[in-house]
């Protein structure tokens, strides 16, 4: 019964309303507050600010709901270690992923999958750095592949995969693709289609620019690399995209992609999971596939 209780917290400050979170939990809104209400009686100590709706989290449920996180992590990981030591490492591993390393994520999820036939992998893309780090902590995704944080981030587990580096990707008819490289100062001059200012992957490229004392103002912005190479195709547009990019879609027919140089520029991508002991089974082994799969080398290096 506990468990239960501690699910449909999570569920209610995940929803932030009665309603969608009995809706996520598969019960009826009467017999998730019942449930949560009992939580309250138990623990002696006011968990949800209830009005005529779901007004928030007392300081105290916030608190809670951390633990509920934990415990619940916990659980999850055991029966998946059960499960391991009796039939061999099963059920769903949860990845997320910042955009511009996701075309990276084959790499892993392939050997995995070939090493464990019994798991299956849930894939999130298009989370923001920041978000996909709060998951990893609140146990809400197994690991995942982002510009890695400082060292020694509170309850994060690090392992650099590779440098993510850029190219200029242009139709042929633009006079930067004409020549093996192109400088920063060179792309600043196109028309250009950028990731949204919000995400991580557009910061690293706002820094460089403005470290040269340039400010370019993108003609189109989006969430989506796959997008930037869409834009590109149209002959409109210019875009700075991961050179990992091209591990995927390689160079698109009519268009030309150079590396990026003056300066040469690079941000490290790792894998991120939670730093618990023993942690997740899944985790765990979706580390030990990341050692041995050395995708810097897979995915080779710029000209």
């Amino acid at each position: 019964m506990l468990f239960r209780q501690l699910e449909y917290l999570v569920a209610l400050a995940r929803e932030r309303h009665f309603a969608r979170a009995a809706q996520a939990c598969h019960v009826s809104q009467p017999a998730l507050s019942e449930a949560v209400r009992k939580l309250e009686d138990e623990l002696k100590v006011l968990l949800v600010r209830r009005g005529r709706a779901f007004e928030g989290l007392t300081p105290e449920g916030e608190r809670i709901v951390l633990w509920a996180q934990r415990i619940l992590a916990d659980r999850d990981a055991l029966r998946d270690e059960v499960d391991a030591l009796r039939t061999g490492l099963s059920g769903r591993l949860r990845i997320g992923s910042v955009p511009t390393a996701s075309g990276a994520v084959s790499l892993l999820t392939g050997p995995l999958c070939a090493a464990h036939p019994l798991v299956t992998v849930e894939l999130s893309t298009d989370l923001r750095s920041e978000e996909l780090l709060r998951q990893v902590r609140n146990f809400e995704i197994d690991a995942g592949i982002t510009y890695l944080p400082e060292p020694g981030a509170d309850g994060l587990r690090t392992l650099p995969l590779y440098e993510e580096r850029y190219v200029l990707l242009t139709s042929l008819a633009d006079g930067p693709a004409r020549h093996p490289r192109a400088t920063w100062e060179e792309a600043s001059r196109l028309p250009l289609c950028l990731l949204h200012p919000g995400m991580q992957g557009r910061r690293v490229l706002d820094e460089v620019f403005a470290g040269l004392g340039l400010a370019p103002t993108p003609r189109v912005e989006t969430d989506s690399v796959a997008s930037l190479f869409a834009h590109v195709r149209t002959g409109h547009w210019a875009s700075v995209v991961p050179y990992a990019w091209l591990h995927v879609f390689g160079v698109p027919h009519g268009m030309q992609a150079v590396p990026l140089v003056e300066p040469v520029h690079s941000a490290p991508i790792g894998l991120v999971i939670a730093a618990r002991e023993p942690g997740s089974v899944m985790a765990r082994a979706l580390l030990e596939v990341a050692r041995r799969t050395g995708i810097a080398g897979v995915l080779g290096s710029l000209p």
